[in-house]
């Protein structure tokens, strides 16, 4: 007989590691895991940040934990996944959200800005992964590994954005995603991507102030940017046994913005 469908999205029993998780879409993220019943363990750089947003999660009756790394550094990488696994075990949901930008016309782009917004939204998902899915999921022969791209990662940005680093290392982000799907799902490791569209975000306020909030609101079908609970829905059914026979997909969730130009 089926499961029912609370049962299927019911994460009870389950450790899910949120990077970028002290604020914004992670924090959202993070906090629809909890909900669903998982223990969540938040990471980013700034140990104040977290502790604040731990104690959100755990006002709200979410097993909320905390470690600070930078996951552009390998070494903290590595002490990251040390410490989750000493203090809350196997780790079953693992969500890659810790991203930078940088703005620059392509011909002027720096070199070091280029390798900074590389080596964290691409190598850094990519060791983080390797790490987890070799200390955890693969001798268990299950996991979900949820990456967070976006939009931009599916083309080409209007001119005025010169956002050339950040698309490019989602669109590697989308890349990576269908390649570790094809390669993990022999030991039951599903691996997704949400592709988030405009949230209003401390990432974003430059792009939302040079192009108008009310414009991009505009460009999208449903007329309107991501709010505090539009990943909610997703980051769950890919992180649960409702999406249990889903992998190496993308899910843009962006307003209809991605079904206008053509994603």
């Amino acid at each position: 007989m089926s499961r029912s469908i609370q049962t299927l999205f019911d994460l009870s029993g389950r450790t899910a590691l949120v990077t970028g998780g002290s604020r914004g879409l992670g924090l959202q993220m993070a906090q629809a895991l909890g909900e669903a019943g998982a223990k969540v363990m938040l990471t980013a750089r700034k140990a104040d940040e977290l502790e604040e947003a731990t104690a959100t999660l755990q006002a709200q009756g979410i097993d909320a934990r905390w470690v600070a790394a930078d996951c552009a550094r390998e070494d903290d990488i590595h002490r990251l996944v040390r410490e989750t696994l000493q203090r809350l075990g196997d780790v079953d949901i693992l969500v890659n959200n810790a991203g930078a930008a940088w703005g620059a016309p392509a011909e002027e782009h720096p070199l070091d800005a280029w390798d900074k917004v590389m080596n964290l939204n691409v190598r850094g998902y990519f060791i983080l992964s390797q790490l987890i899915g070799r200390e955890s999921m693969i001798a268990r022969r299950r996991g979900s590994i949820i990456n967070v791209a976006s939009i931009a990662g599916l083309g080409g940005n209007p001119p005025d954005m010169r956002t050339v680093a950040y698309n490019t290392s989602k669109g590697a982000v989308i890349n990576f995603t269908r390649a570790l799907a094809a390669e993990w799902g022999r030991y039951g490791i599903r691996v997704n991507a949400i592709c988030p569209g405009f949230f209003p975000s401390k990432m974003t306020r430059g792009t939302l102030q040079a192009m108008g909030e009310q414009r991009l609101a505009a460009a999208a079908p449903l007329n309107r940017l991501g709010d505090d609970e539009d990943l909610k829905g997703t980051v769950v059914l890919f992180a649960s046994d409702a999406g249990k026979h889903i992998t190496g997909q993308w899910l843009a969730v962006d307003g209809g913005v991605s079904a206008v130009i053509g994603g």
